[in-house]
């Protein structure tokens, strides 16, 4: 059987450049996927949902493929961080979480398109964010300018100063694709990784 093509339904960057560590060919393709909110939805539920639904869009008239959909939502005492998408709702959203834990629900999900196949996986990082004053904090967002994050911050560049420490099993997760759920589900489907 030839080997399947691997597609990223993602247009992130920081996506691309976790599974670009892995050494494989892939592709990126926009999934153009509508991420609606549900109401009364569970953060790693809607994580899950969004996962599945970008990699299934991202798989649209592919027969012969692997595609990866990945989703995070951040949650705050039961309330979802989106992107900020501007300095004003970064500096809201850091002072909200100052001094405060962060979960993290980062969801993957692999479609296999020769079956039909759906594997997902969840992964939580748990974020302890340190006390923060004002002039921190409008320094790291002028710094990092962490607009396309959820949660406001870049754990792989400066945000990890922001924190007093991280609980996860996967530390890629928190940057947005959680690389040892993936190359087990991605070995699973027969690729060889290493």
């Amino acid at each position: 059987m030839t080997p399947q093509r691997i597609v990223l339904g993602s247009t992130s960057r920081y996506r691309a450049e976790l599974l670009g560590r892995l050494g494989l060919d892939f592709e990126a393709r926009a999934p153009g996927t509508i991420e609606n909110i549900i109401a009364s939805e569970m953060p790693a539920d809607r994580a899950r949902r969004l996962a599945i639904a970008k990699a299934t869009d991202a798989g649209t008239g592919l027969t012969d493929a692997l595609v990866i959909g990945s989703d995070q939502v951040a949650e705050l005492g039961g309330r979802v961080l989106d992107k900020p998408g501007s300095e004003q709702r970064a500096f809201e959203q850091l002072a909200a979480c100052s001094g405060h834990i962060v979960n993290f629900h980062t969801a993957l999900c692999l479609f296999e398109t020769r079956s039909g196949e759906r594997h997902t996986h969840v992964d939580l990082t748990r974020v302890h964010f340190r006390t923060l004053d004002a002039a921190e904090i409008k320094r790291y967002i002028e710094r990092e300018q962490p607009l396309d994050c959820a949660g406001s911050f870049k754990c792989e560049g400066l945000g990890i100063a922001l924190f007093e420490r991280i609980e996860n099993v996967d530390p890629t997760a928190l940057i947005g694709l959680p690389l040892i759920a993936l190359t087990r589900l991605l070995r699973d489907a027969g690729v060889n990784i290493p």
